[in-house]
């Protein structure tokens, strides 16, 4: 599956930047560095059967093992102390990493409901890009009874220094973004 897309990258993306875009060299193109999955989980953090449902959900979505995060300081109006788990995330590069954008692009983006297209202006002014998603079962791994819907965060680091050749790289790609922006 990411042979596919690292193909794509050397085949279409790397031409098309050393020629349009006047890059001088190969390695000077830009690239995805890495992805960040991030799940957030609420209310969940007093309930250890929930968080250890989501890190499976996380690590099977992911194909990598994810790790929880901790408060660092305690915040009185949300209830947190200092040391509790108030999220996952993992962290993919290399070879995981673009079997994770190949079945995002491809598989998981197109099962979101009214989905026209990824907002464009999502891009961080330093070439990064990131979404939320409502839910995790638009990913195949997520089968059988699901407890409890929980949103996530995307965030695709690049090399890029600006938006616009994020923009593009991510284009080629495949990343769907919508047409109206």
């Amino acid at each position: 599956m990411s042979v596919a897309l690292k193909e794509i990258y050397e085949k279409e993306v790397v031409p098309f930047f050393i020629k349009e875009l006047g890059y001088k060299n190969k390695l000077a193109v830009p690239r995805v560095n890495k992805v960040i999955l991030n799940m957030g989980i609420g209310e969940g953090s007093r309930n250890q059967a929930i968080i250890d449902k989501h890190l499976q959900e996380l690590t099977n979505i992911a194909g990598q093992k994810a790790v929880i995060t901790k408060a660092k300081k305690s915040v009185s109006n949300f209830k947190i102390r200092q040391g509790m788990p108030v999220g996952i995330k993992v962290t993919l590069r290399g070879e995981r990493m673009y079997n994770f954008l190949y079945k995002f692009f491809n598989i998981a983006m197109p099962k979101i409901r009214d989905f026209k297209g990824v907002n464009p202006n999502s891009f961080d002014g330093r070439g990064n890009f990131s979404m939320g998603l409502s839910e995790q079962t638009i990913f195949p791994e997520i089968t059988g009874e699901i407890s409890r819907i929980q949103g996530m965060d995307v965030v695709i680091v690049t090399t890029a220094k600006t938006d616009r050749e994020a923009r593009y790289l991510l284009e080629k790609l495949g990343m769907p973004f919508s047409k109206n922006s």
